[in-house]
C-alpha cells in the first residue's frame, strides 16, 4: 500500500489515535512509594474492604470500555475484529472529546454470543460502563440485554439507543417548529435493525402513539399476520401498527406503510422509492439517515417534506450519535448508575432538544456535533434522571 503514505487519512491514523498517559508525577521515589509500592497497598486494602470505592481511587470512575466483534462495522459490514479497530479507536477519543470520559477500544475475536458475555463480564471490574459498538441485530439485543442484567455498571448499545435518542431529539424539535404534537404524528420507520428497534421504543416512549407507528423490513410492514418474524419483530407487530388498540392494520410494502404518513425515518439503508414519499401528508417529516446514501436523497425529500435531516454532515440537520453518547455516559457516570433506564434516554434527548430550542430553524432542528454546551446538558440531564429514576449511587 505505497500509496496511502499519501494519503492524509493514513497519515492521521498511523501509529493509532490515543495513548495511554499518566495523571500523576513520577519523577523522585516519593511519587513511586505513593503511586506503586508501598502505598497503592492501603488503597487495594480499602477497595477490598469497600468494593464501591474502585470508582473514587482507580480510573474506573470515568473510564468505558468500548467493545465490538466487528460484525456490523460502518456500514462496511462483518470485517472483523482487526479492521474495527480503527473505528473503535475513533469512539474512544469522541468520547474523550466532548465528555471527558476516558474510552479503552476493545475488539474481540469472537463472534459467539456467550463468549462475548463471558469475556465483557470477565473484563467489567476494570470499567465503569460498557459501551457496545457494531455488534449485529439481532445478536446485539441478547448481549446487551444478558449484559445488563449481569452487571452493577451502564451497559449501552450506541447503535441502538446512541440514534434513537439524537431522533427524538430532532423531532420534539421538528413538531415544535411545525406546532404539531407528537402523540397525533403518523410515524413509519424504515428498518427493523438495532437502530430501528431502538427508534421505535424510544419514540414510544418519547411521547408518540405505538398505534401509529409502522416499521417496516425488508419484506414489507411488520404486523401480527406475518409468520416470518423474529422474537423482537413480533414484540413490535404486538405494540405497533394499530395492534395495542385495535385499530387499523397497515400491511403490504413501504409505499403502503407512507401513504398519508406524516413522519419517515429512514435506518435501514434500503432505498425509498419518490412516489412512496411523494404519498405522505402535506408539511411531513424526513429522516434519511443511512449514511453513505440516505434512503431518500435530501433534494428529493425536500420535494415533499417540510422538514428533512440526514445523517451525513454535508447536509444540514446531521442526526449524529457523537451528540448523545459522550453526554449519557458521563452523567451515568458521575451518578455511578447501575444501569441505562428509557428516563436517562429520554432525558438525554430533551436536552439536546433544548440546547437549540430557543433559535430552531428548518435547517437546524439538532445542534451541531461540535458544540460545547450539549455533552454538558446531557451528562446533567441523564444523571438527574438517574436519581429519579433509583439507579444512582452517588446523590
Amino acid at each position: 500500500m505505497s500509496s496511502s503514505s499519501l494519503d492524509p487519512v493514513f497519515e492521521l491514523h498511523r501509529g493509532g489515535k490515543m495513548a495511554v498517559a499518566a495523571t500523576v508525577p513520577l519523577t523522585s521515589r516519593e511519587d513511586l512509594s505513593l503511586a506503586y509500592t508501598p502505598g497503592v497497598a492501603k488503597v487495594c486494602e480499602a477497595i477490598a474492604a469497600e468494593p464501591d470505592l474502585a470508582a473514587e481511587y482507580t480510573w474506573t470512575g470515568h473510564t468505558v470500555a468500548v467493545v465490538t466483534d466487528g460484525t456490523a462495522v460502518l456500514g462496511l459490514g462483518n470485517i472483523g475484529p482487526r479492521a474495527a479497530m480503527p473505528v473503535m479507536e475513533g469512539k474512544a477519543v469522541l468520547f474523550k472529546q466532548f465528555g471527558g470520559v476516558d474510552a479503552v477500544p476493545i475488539c474481540l475475536d469472537t463472534q459467539d454470543v456467550d463468549q462475548i458475555i463471558s469475556v465483557v463480564t470477565a473484563l467489567a471490574p476494570s470499567f465503569g460502563g460498557i459501551n457496545l459498538e457494531d455488534i449485529s441485530a439481532p445478536r446485539c439485543f441478547e448481549i446487551e440485554r444478558r449484559l445488563d442484567d449481569a452487571l452493577p455498571i451502564p451497559v449501552f448499545h450506541d447503535d441502538q439507543h446512541g440514534t434513537a435518542i439524537v431522533v427524538l431529539a430532532a423531532l420534539r424539535n421538528a413538531v415544535t417548529l411545525l406546532d404539531r404534537k407528537m402523540d397525533d404524528l403518523n410515524v413509519v420507520v424504515s428498518g427493523a435493525g438495532a437502530a430501528g428497534v431502538a427508534v421505535t421504543k424510544m419514540l414510544i416512549a418519547g411521547g408518540v402513539d405505538a398505534d401509529r407507528v409502522i416499521v417496516a423490513d425488508s419484506r414489507g410492514v411488520i404486523h401480527g399476520g406475518r409468520s416470518d418474524l423474529t422474537p423482537v419483530k413480533s414484540e413490535l407487530a404486538a405494540t405497533t401498527n394499530g395492534a395495542l388498540h385495535h385499530g387499523r392494520v397497515v400491511t403490504g410494502g413501504i409505499t403502503d406503510a407512507l401513504a398519508g404518513a406524516d413522519v419517515l425515518i429512514g435506518v435501514s439503508g434500503g432505498q425509498i422509492p419518490e412516489e412512496a414519499v411523494a404519498g405522505m401528508a402535506p408539511e411531513g417529516i424526513v429522516f434519511a439517515l443511512a449514511n453513505p446514501t440516505p434512503e431518500v436523497h435530501p433534494d428529493v425529500a425536500s420535494r415533499y417534506a417540510a422538514l428533512v435531516a440526514t445523517g451525513r454532515s454535508d447536509f444540514p440537520n446531521q442526526i449524529n450519535n457523537v451528540l448523545a453518547f459522550p453526554g449519557v455516559f458521563r452523567g451515568a457516570l458521575d451518578a455511578r448508575a447501575t444501569t441505562v433506564t428509557d428516563g436517562m434516554k429520554v432525558a438525554a434527548a430533551e436536552a439536546i432538544a433544548g440546547v437549540v430550542a430557543d433559535a430552531l430553524r428548518a435547517d437546524a432542528i439538532v445542534p451541531s456535533p461540535l458544540d460545547p454546551r450539549v455533552a454538558p446538558a446531557v451528562a446533567e440531564a441523564v444523571a438527574d434522571a438517574a436519581r429519579r429514576d433509583g439507579v444512582a449511587r452517588v446523590a
